[in-house]
């Protein structure tokens, strides 16, 4: 494991919204970004989808690495390994550490199975040993349920969640069998767990995206995507 390098300047809100604007254009070339209807785990019917199982070549993961690592580097955040939550986890977290070693950093990363094996080396981690400040690695952030079970596990070794890095955070509220929580996962994480968290992207980027949008196709779910925020949106 090298030691972090000196964090870079964080990066002034115009050029964030460019990144934000270029990964959902990105996205949606990719077709990870789907409009239409679709259920999500909270009950909810979405006009859209993010389906980051469409990145599925070596030229759009790599390009999905490069917007982790620009992100991360615009919000400085100090961390020391990469850990991937199963399964999505795994894959962006490799790729984001064979990004970082391009740019000259060489990280390690670790992920952890749903099952734990009782054979060969066994146990439920993979990788490098936790240890020092860990940045968990995930698509999205839903219900935070991943998030949570990855804080645990990293926090029952001697590492420490530092932070999560996501492709879009959703800004909607946490669905609960009681009702909605007026907050969102992120929002959750941020204040209550103390963990910080950078999105390449987020819904009011998507929004803005479709709003500008000179293709008649994608202008045409603005509306109900307007409509899904005000709804659910925090």
């Amino acid at each position: 494991m090298t030691a972090p390098s000196s964090p870079a300047a964080p990066a002034g809100p115009q050029e964030e919204r460019g990144l934000a604007r270029e990964f959902v254009q990105f996205a949606v070339q990719c077709g990870v970004l789907c409009f239409g209807e679709f259920r999500t785990k909270a009950g909810r019917l979405s006009p859209y989808f993010f389906n980051a199982g469409g990145f599925d070549d070596g030229v759009k993961l790599a390009r999905l690495a490069e917007f982790y690592a620009r992100r991360l580097q615009a919000d400085a955040l100090d961390f020391d390994m990469l850990f991937g939550p199963a399964y999505k986890g795994i894959t962006l977290a490799a790729a984001l550490a064979v990004e970082f070693a391009r740019r000259g950093r060489n990280l390690s990363f670790a992920y952890n199975r749903k099952e734990a094996k009782d054979h060969g080396e066994g146990g439920a981690l993979v990788g490098a040993p936790l240890a020092g400040r860990v940045l968990i690695v995930d698509d999205v952030i839903s219900a935070g349920t991943s998030v949570r079970d990855s804080i645990a596990l990293i926090g029952s070794t001697r590492a420490r969640p530092v932070g999560v890095v996501v492709a879009l955070d959703r800004q909607e509220m946490t669905g609960e069998s009681a009702g909605d929580r007026p907050s969102s996962a992120v929002q959750y994480i941020t204040a209550e767990l103390g963990l910080a968290v950078a999105a390449v992207a987020t819904l009011d980027d998507l929004l803005q995206y479709l709003q500008l949008a000179e293709d008649p196709y994608l202008a045409t779910h603005a509306r109900p995507v307007a409509a899904y925020r005000e709804r659910y949106g925090v």
